[in-house]
């Protein structure tokens, strides 16, 4: 079946909720179902502007609140934590796939090395969890004189512990305060039955493909995978293609391999004529869309995202923590900001449209719009403009800001440069 490079971003939009087309509903089912639909959420400690986790999630569900995700996590359990291809909030229903991932084939030999030499350690810290209900590492007394680092090697040896026991799946975490996991006994946190069944290898063969391609719409064949690098058989992509669930694709430009997509998405997207509205999205750089970055390139036909806050501010093009701007099938500029929380401010350090991108008169009416609902999802209820390129826009800019102030803020009084 061929198709459109085009009608492969729809799939990829519709399938991320980034296409308007998701009904969701209020309060923490909202949040609920968008992890689900996604699969997982990446958790990410960068904390410049909201981290990632809680920015992916408003993305797609602007009322979204941090302390809806606590709730699901800590009360209701209906999302856990553990490893995809980084640290995610999962939802518990996957629970079963990722069971028999946690154990000592999960554990590098270095750490296997440790552990034998720190059993007293080990019991310790699981003694106390199993008598005293979850605890955290600041629970936990260093030995004395001990100078701690930033990396495992310089962690104190109960938190050293603590990770073991979390990916052997012994512990796992209850909750988090001030973003400092918190762990309990895995049997407490996850609810009975949600280990169970064991799924063989065609049923993970078959859940890998329904969570790649339901994320992400159409994938080429090695893309189709989950927890960063494990893929399904030929054997499974052809007896899911027999089965009629998924689709084989040929798609513009990309000739040079087969996509697949899930049936009943390939439908949805074949049968609408006409395409939903083009959104505006400030997307984390941690977004489940673009984590996956050389797929994302060529799906979006060479947009080249990094992320640059782990290279020398001298080497930046864009910014410590830019973020992709997405307008409807394309990405049009990066904004690198920071929430000053004691100002109330959201600091505009840089924003760069691409070079290809001209429509401004469209765009910045959209834009300010958005940046005040980003404000206002950091704490913030006023605005530094320090750069933007081209040069000439940062005062139409900051003039469209003043324009779509909030009626209900009193706060702003100036956009300062």
């Amino acid at each position: 079946m061929k198709i459109s490079l085009t009608a492969a971003r729809r799939m990829a939009l519709h399938c991320q909720g980034l296409d308007g087309t998701w009904q969701l509903p209020s309060g923490k089912e909202g949040v609920a179902q968008v992890i689900q639909r996604l699969g997982y959420v990446q958790i990410d400690s960068i904390h410049v502007i909201q981290r990632a986790h809680h920015h992916v999630l408003w993305t797609r569900w602007p009322g979204y609140q941090p302390r809806l995700l606590h709730t699901l996590q800590a009360q209701d359990r209906r999302v856990f934590e553990w490893w995809t291809h980084a640290a995610s909030y999962i939802p518990t229903s996957d629970f079963r796939f990722y069971a028999p991932r946690m154990g000592e084939h999960a554990l590098s030999p270095g750490r296997e090395i440790w552990i034998a030499e720190h059993q007293d350690i080990m019991e310790h810290v699981l003694s106390r969890i199993q008598a005293e209900g979850a605890l955290g590492t600041a629970d936990f007394k260093a030995p004395e004189g001990f100078e701690g680092g930033s990396w495992w090697s310089g962690w104190k040896p109960a938190k050293r512990a603590l990770e073991v026991f979390f990916n052997l799946g012994v512990l796992l975490v209850s909750e988090r305060r001030s973003f400092q996991r918190i762990y309990d006994l895995r049997e407490r946190i996850i609810p009975d039955g949600a280990d169970q069944p064991l799924p063989d290898t065609g049923e993970t063969e078959a859940f890998i493909i329904r969570r790649a391609l339901g994320s992400l719409g159409a994938l080429p064949a090695a893309e189709i995978r989950w927890w960063g690098s494990e893929q399904p058989s030929e054997d499974a992509l052809q007896r899911a293609v027999d089965e009629r669930w998924i689709v084989p694709l040929e798609v513009e430009a990309q000739a040079d391999t087969p996509w697949y997509a899930l049936r009943t998405t390939f439908d949805m997207i074949s049968q609408s004529t006409t395409p939903p509205p083009s959104q505006l999205h400030i997307l984390s750089p941690f977004d489940n869309l673009i984590i996956r970055r050389q797929w994302m390139e060529r799906l979006f036909e060479g947009f080249d995202y990094r992320l640059e806050c782990y290279l020398p501010q001298e080497k930046r093009q864009y910014g410590y923590f830019a973020l992709p701007i997405l307008w409807g099938q394309r990405f049009i500029a990066r904004i690198d900001t920071k929430a000053d929380r004691k100002r109330r401010t959201l600091i505009v350090r840089q924003l760069t449209f691409e070079p290809d991108f001209t429509d401004y008169d469209a765009i910045l009416p959209r834009l300010a719009e958005k940046l005040w609902a980003f404000a206002a999802f950091n704490a913030c209820d006023t605005f530094s403009v320090e750069q933007v390129v081209p040069a000439p826009l940062r005062r139409p800019l900051m003039n469209q800001l003043l324009t779509s102030e909030p009626a209900a803020s009193d706060t702003l009084k100036e956009v300062s440069g």
